[in-house]
């Protein structure tokens, strides 16, 4: 009796990995000529490693993982890296008159074919996911030989080229600056670190807020990998002896990526931070910022008030830039005129008027408001309040019919109103400003594809049995090729949001101390940093440890 095969999407319902609605919704979502399985990775419904074990059941096609798969170099010559990339394949090992390749889509016979014309070999397929080809295709196709030779030339260490060479397209110098933003932007580190030592540059990535090694070069290639860095960021290439700040703008596989640049002299040579604001990722949707709905709610109420001051706290990385910018997002129309003034201006916003801070010439914060006040302006963002002539003049736009929207850099969001009296703002000003605080952190987020449960520890039961929760498991993840063992992918918000009402800003008025707001606030039933994020290790988010790191407990 013939087996009949099931079509993918009755599969994964079938396995309770989407419900019936989200099957419909992402057939309603993809387009045309967009697969199932990818409209459903798009929408977030599964992972890849789910997909790929659905889809080794359905086809009988064994599942590989590249992370440490002996791979034959001899054979990456069969098949070339453009065709390698287009269609997520990747050479494996040759045994007689058979190639093995790891593809993303093994149901694509037209790839299959021109790949065995090519070749002339018979082809066993295997899957990988998408991830893992392109990190092998750049680990194992860019080992550019005229960048080892480079490396190992005994001539380039006594006679280094000219500096001019860094800016000729086709030297290695080039070629190893592209590989390593390339490979930043795949790995979805938001820095990179060029870190000159005594005898080596070391090439560090900052991954999930936390840096790793990802090379070292000899030192003789020091000086042209700084001078190649700075004339793509226009920067003047002989000064070397104090800092400087550059921005590049470049397409990465294609989509345009952001550089900020700085540089910083230090006693073995010039140290460069290249910050990378990938545009295509820009989360300018404040539902995916990891909101609890009760928090959600509030700050959209508080956005949507004629005036008033809203401020976002946190140390820096604590992406306050990324909710600021959503909250401008979801206040930008046609109707309103929002003008900011940043140091610097990260995200360009279409439809946003955006000035830049320059203190050379005068233009500072409090200048720039001062200005903007001016111009007839419905919506006001301040990048950061820093000095007291600054948050004076933002709460007078606050008070003159304006919405104020900036960010302060304090513990927590009750503190930052003893922040704002030390800055000598009258309490009876800051009472009738103040809308809203939102202090907010970021944590690890548990990688999807190696997630499982433990038993909870005598410490965690001690902890959320404060809280009136009580489990008797939690999730972390082992570690897998995905995450790099690591456990963790990605990373997710936690909030605390304290709203003003008419009580606490009498209390204001009244200089009561931080404690009695507190105790107001709880009576009240906000909800703090540790008790989100717990509530996020709860739903299997992220893990105590990530939660009890970043916030403690009160």
């Amino acid at each position: 009796m013939k087996k009949t095969r099931k079509r993918l999407g009755d599969l994964l319902v079938e396995t309770g990995l989407i419900t019936p609605d989200q099957l419909s919704e992402a057939l309603k979502q993809k387009t045309d000529k967009q697969k199932l399985g990818d409209s459903l990775l798009q929408q977030g419904f599964i992972t890849e490693q789910q997909l790929i074990e659905v889809l080794e059941f359905q086809l009988g096609i064994p599942h590989v993982s590249l992370y440490r798969y002996p791979i034959d170099t001899k054979v990456t010559s069969m098949i070339s890296k453009e065709v390698a990339i287009r269609n997520f394949v990747m050479p494996l090992k040759r045994e007689e008159d058979k190639l093995y390749i790891a593809m993303a889509d093994p149901m694509d016979y037209f790839t299959i074919d021109d790949i065995r014309l090519s070749t002339g070999f018979q082809l066993e397929v295997a899957i990988a996911t998408k991830d893992d080809i392109v990190r092998t295709i750049h680990k194992y196709y860019d080992l550019d030989e005229s960048l080892e030779e480079m490396i190992d030339d005994e001539d380039f260490k006594s006679n280094p080229p000219e500096i001019n060479e860094a800016s000729e397209e086709d030297s290695p110098m080039v070629k190893l600056v592209n590989q390593l933003l390339l490979r930043a932007v795949q790995e979805r580190a938001s820095d990179i670190h060029i870190d000159p030592q005594e005898s080596k540059v070391v090439i560090r990535y900052r991954i999930d807020g936390v840096l790793r090694s990802e090379r070292s070069l000899p030192k003789h290639m020091q000086n042209m990998l700084t001078a190649r860095v700075k004339i793509m960021a226009n920067l003047d290439i002989t000064e070397t002896r104090v800092p400087q700040d550059g921005r590049i703008k470049v397409n990465i596989d294609f989509h345009p990526v952001d550089l900020r640049i700085s540089t910083l002299p230090t006693v073995y040579g010039e140290k460069v931070v290249m910050r990378i604001l990938d545009l295509g990722n820009s989360l300018n949707d404040m539902e995916k910022l990891g909101f609890s709905n009760k928090n959600l709610t509030q700050l959209k109420g508080l956005l949507a008030e004629p005036n008033g001051i809203i401020l976002i706290t946190g140390p820096t990385g604590s992406g306050k830039s990324s909710t600021l910018y959503a909250g401008l997002n979801r206040l930008n129309s046609e109707e309103v005129n929002i003008i900011t003034v940043e140091d610097p201006v990260e995200y360009q916003l279409e439809g946003i008027n955006q000035i830049q801070v320059n203190t050379k010439v005068g233009m500072t914060f409090a200048n720039g408001l001062r200005a903007i006040l001016r111009q007839d302006p419905d919506v006001v963002m301040v990048g950061e309040i820093r000095d007291a002539e600054t948050a004076e003049i933002a709460v007078r736009a606050s008070l003159t019919g304006h919405l104020v929207l900036s960010t302060i850099h304090t513990n927590d969001a009750i503190s930052t109103i003893n922040r704002l009296m030390d800055m000598k703002i009258e309490p009876f000003l800051l009472a009738s400003s103040l809308s809203g605080i939102l202090s907010q952190r970021l944590v690890k987020r548990i990688c999807r594809d190696c997630k499982t449960t433990r038993p909870i520890t005598v410490r965690e039961r001690d902890i959320f049995s404060r809280r009136d929760i009580h489990l008797a498991t939690v999730h972390y993840g082992e570690g897998c090729p995905t995450c790099n063992m690591t456990g963790y992918r990605g990373r997710l918000a936690i909030h605390e949001l304290l709203v003003m009402d008419d009580k606490m800003k009498y209390m204001i008025m009244n200089e009561k101390t931080t404690q009695d707001i507190r105790r107001y606030a709880v009576e009240k039933g906000m909800t703090f940093l540790v008790d989100d994020g717990l509530q996020k290790v709860v739903d299997g988010l992220t893990t105590t440890e990530e939660v009890l790191r970043v916030a403690t407990e009160k």
